[in-house]
């Protein structure tokens, strides 16, 4: 087996099930036996964000452009800038996105469970006006 470039991929844009808000992402790669890792660019406009969600195996975020925000249930809120990366263990119901007046770039990286009838990621709820933070 040699070195492959992988093929490009369209953006796509994020489903309203997931996001709220206009957030659209594109698949860099997404591993082949042994390999399970997955990787993706997301941009979110200004004030758009994910629905609570989780994974499997964790998800690590680094920050490209923009100012975001990430929140695990329970826990405080962080305020991400270019160049921070931030890890949400495995089974952590979370969620990410911009802030109101900023668009927000990441890439995402996470890994498909070994039981391959395991979903990579759970969908839960959007967020509630009084858990995204609201600057008006």
């Amino acid at each position: 087996m040699s070195t492959k470039k992988q093929p490009k991929t369209p953006t796509v844009k994020g489903p309203e099930d997931w996001f709220t808000g206009d957030v659209y992402f594109n698949a860099y790669y997404s591993g082949q036996q042994p390999s399970r890792a997955r990787l993706n660019l997301v941009r979110f406009t200004p004030g758009a964000h994910t629905a609570w969600h989780k994974h499997a195996v964790g998800q690590t975020l680094h920050v490209t452009e923009g100012i975001g925000y990430v929140q695990s249930r329970g826990e405080g809120l962080i305020e991400l800038h270019p160049g921070d990366t931030v890890y949400t263990p495995a089974d952590e119901w979370h969620w990410h996105g911009a802030t109101e007046g900023n668009f927000m770039c990441h890439l995402a990286l996470w890994e498909a469970p070994v039981d391959g009838d395991e979903p990579e990621t759970v969908w839960g709820a959007k967020l509630t006006a009084d858990e995204y933070p609201s600057t008006t």
